[in-house]
């Protein structure tokens, strides 16, 4: 984790460069990554610290969390696949992480409160120290969550950013409170002011994939904009907004605001 590359919304987005290695070539290469992408995430605020070596549990792990923001944690994929391998998602993600440009409390958000994921059957139950009834039964949140895109050629042509994904924060196959107490169970301590990502927020229908790695298989199948380019991945000039929103008869709606950023041409 790094916090100097966190922004607010509005940021621009340089285009990283790095290593990446074509499947025809022998060795890999430094360039601009052509392969950049959004992922639609959820940013959770700590509020209260817990102490080097002491875990926190699943039933205490709630009233850690200041509040929640959208995040967008950008990711290079040909970066990505090149050096998941020993290092895991390194130089791919650092580059950047837009996120919204406030925080809404956790207790704001008590009426929009939703049973956690319902796992398949065929899924293992989560480990004890990662459940509880009140988790299972109200751990998670009822947020709906969107992205748009708005290509440089849209925005000089006037037409409006085009809807990508519709997702929810019910999706998440962890809660809030599973990942904190997982993040702390071997001791590490949180702080006020840190902040997790969820990871991407996709559902199980078609329009509800939280990034384009998904949305268009691998770039197999590109989505078609309404200035008539096709998207598999970004370019230059597209501007991604993340939205986000809680609504429930008889309760106000609570926005989350936007998250937006635009890519720019890289250094390199």
């Amino acid at each position: 984790g790094r916090a100097s590359s966190i922004v607010v919304s509005g940021t621009e987005i340089r285009r990283p460069a790095g290593q990446a290695k074509n499947g025809a070539a022998n060795a890999p290469a430094f360039s601009p990554s052509q392969l950049l992408d959004y992922e639609l995430e959820v940013g959770c605020f700590i509020g209260a610290e817990n102490l080097l070596g002491e875990p926190v549990s699943i039933r205490l792990a709630e009233s850690r969390i200041f509040g929640l923001c959208l995040l967008n944690d950008w990711s290079a994929r040909d970066i990505q696949s090149w050096e998941y391998q020993p290092l895991g998602p390194f130089l791919a993600k650092n580059f950047a992480t837009s996120i919204s440009p406030w925080v809404v409390t956790w207790e704001a958000l008590a009426p929009f409160r939703a049973a956690a994921y319902r796992r398949p059957p065929s899924d293992p139950p989560p480990l004890s120290y990662l459940y509880s009834k009140e988790n299972a039964e109200q751990g998670a949140i009822d947020l709906t969550l969107e992205v748009f895109i708005q290509s440089r050629e849209m925005h000089r042509k006037g037409l409006a950013p085009l809807r990508l994904c519709r997702s929810n924060a019910c999706n998440l196959y962890w809660t809030m409170a599973q990942m904190i107490a997982h993040h702390t169970s071997n001791g590490c301590n949180l702080r006020p002011g840190d902040l997790l990502g969820t990871g991407t927020v996709s559902g199980p229908d078609r329009g509800s994939q939280g990034c384009l790695l998904e949305s268009t298989q691998r770039g197999a199948e590109p989505i078609l904009l309404p200035d008539g380019t096709q998207r598999k991945f970004l370019e230059d000039g597209d501007e991604i907004i993340l939205r986000g929103y809680c609504e429930r008869a008889e309760f106000i709606t609570i926005g989350f605001g936007e998250c937006r950023g635009i890519i720019l041409p890289s250094h390199c």
